[in-house]
C-alpha cells in the first residue's frame, strides 16, 4: 500500500478510524475489523481517549500489541470524559496521556492530537506540555483537530525554538463536507502541514448503499444517528446518483471517488475511514488506487455545484 508522511511517521493512505470500537463494536467485533485491516497493509489506527467511554483504546490495546513496531497509533486529548477531566491545560494533558498510554498497553503515542480547541488555555502552554511530552519519549509526534486556518496559524507562532510543533490537523472533509478546500487545505500544501480528513465516506452516504427511492439498509450509521434527516435528503441522495453515474461511467465505484477526491491533495496523509466489518475494510483499502485527473476533478467540481 502507498504510504505518505505525517511528520516523521510513515503512514498507510487508507487508515482506520476507530471510533467504532466500544460503541458500535465489542471487543470481539473490534478484533474482526483490527485483524482485517492489519491483513490488507492498514498500518495507521486513529482513535481518541473519548471513544466509546474509553473502551475503543483499551479494545485497541491488545490487539496492536504484537505488531507495536510496525503500526502508527494515533489517539486524541481534550474533550471531556467523566471521572477524568477535559481541556489543554499541561496539569491535564498530563493525566490523559497517562490514562491513554495505559489503555493502549504501550509506552508511547506515535502521533497525540488535541482534540479541539481550548479557548481557557493558551496554545503556547499546551505547546509546552506536549513538547516536554515527545522530549520525554512519550509521544512521537503531535497533532490538532478541529483548528481553523487562524488556529493554525497562532499555533506555530506560538511553537519555541527547536521544540515540537503540529504535524498534522484532522478536520472533517468529504465529496458533501468541502469546507477545508477553502483555505485549510492550502494552508497545508503551503506549510507542508499533514491533513486528515474525518467522516471521509459522509457517515456510509458516499459507499453507495444509499440511493434514492430505495429502503436506507438497517442499522447503519447513518440510520441509527441523530442527522438522519440531514444525511438521507432529497439533495444529498441526489447528488450521490450523479456521482454514481459519473464514476460508473469511467469504470470506477463511487468509494472510489470518494477516495480519490481526497488523496488528490498530496497533504492528505491517510483516508481515517471506519468500519464495522472486515468487508468494509477491504472494500476501502481497494478504493484507494483511482488517480482524478485535472479534468476528472473539473467535472466534479461541476457536478457538486449543481
Amino acid at each position: 500500500m502507498e504510504t505518505r508522511k505525517i511528520g516523521s511517521l510513515s503512514v498507510s493512505v487508507v487508515g482506520l478510524g476507530c471510533n467504532n470500537f466500544g460503541r458500535r463494536l465489542d471487543a470481539a467485533g473490534t478484533e474482526l475489523v483490527i485483524n482485517a485491516a492489519l491483513d490488507a497493509g492498514v498500518n495507521f489506527f486513529d482513535t481518541a481517549d473519548v471513544y466509546g467511554g474509553t473502551l475503543s483504546e483499551s479494545f485497541m490495546g491488545p490487539l496492536l500489541a504484537p505488531h507495536r513496531e510496525k503500526v502508527i497509533i494515533a489517539t486524541k486529548f481534550g474533550i471531556a470524559i467523566e471521572g477524568q477531566g477535559g481541556g489543554a491545560s499541561p496539569g491535564y494533558i498530563r493525566t490523559a496521556i497517562e490514562a491513554s498510554l495505559r489503555r493502549l498497553g504501550t509506552d508511547r503515542i506515535d502521533l497525540y492530537q488535541l482534540h479541539q480547541p481550548d479557548p481557557a488555555v493558551p496554545i503556547a502552554e499546551t505547546l509546552g506540555e506536549l513538547n516536554r511530552l515527545v522530549q520525554e519519549g512519550k509521544v512521537r509526534e503531535i497533532g490538532c483537530s478541529n483548528f481553523s486556518v487562524e488556529q493554525l496559524q497562532a499555533a506555530e507562532a506560538a511553537v519555541q525554538p527547536e521544540a515540537a510543533h503540529f504535524v498534522s490537523v484532522q478536520n472533517e472533509y468529504s465529496l458533501l463536507r468541502r469546507e477545508p478546500e477553502a483555505n485549510v487545505l492550502p494552508e497545508c500544501e503551503r506549510t507542508g502541514l499533514a491533513f486528515l480528513p474525518y467522516f471521509p465516506l459522509a457517515s456510509g452516504l458516499l459507499t453507495g448503499k444509499y440511493r434514492k427511492n430505495q429502503a436506507a439498509p438497517e442499522g447503519t450509521r447513518i440510520t441509527t444517528g441523530a442527522n438522519y434527516a440531514q444525511w438521507l435528503s432529497d439533495e444529498n441522495l441526489s447528488l450521490v446518483e450523479r456521482l454514481i453515474q459519473y464514476a460508473e461511467a469511467r469504470g470506477h465505484t463511487l468509494l472510489e471517488l470518494a477516495f480519490g477526491w481526497l488523496l488528490r491533495w498530496p497533504s492528505v496523509a491517510s483516508v481515517i475511514a471506519g468500519a464495522t466489518k472486515p468487508q468494509q475494510i477491504q472494500a476501502n483499502v481497494a478504493s484507494a488506487g483511482w488517480t482524478l485527473t485535472d479534468a476528472d476533478i473539473a467535472n466534479v467540481n461541476a457536478i457538486l455545484a449543481q
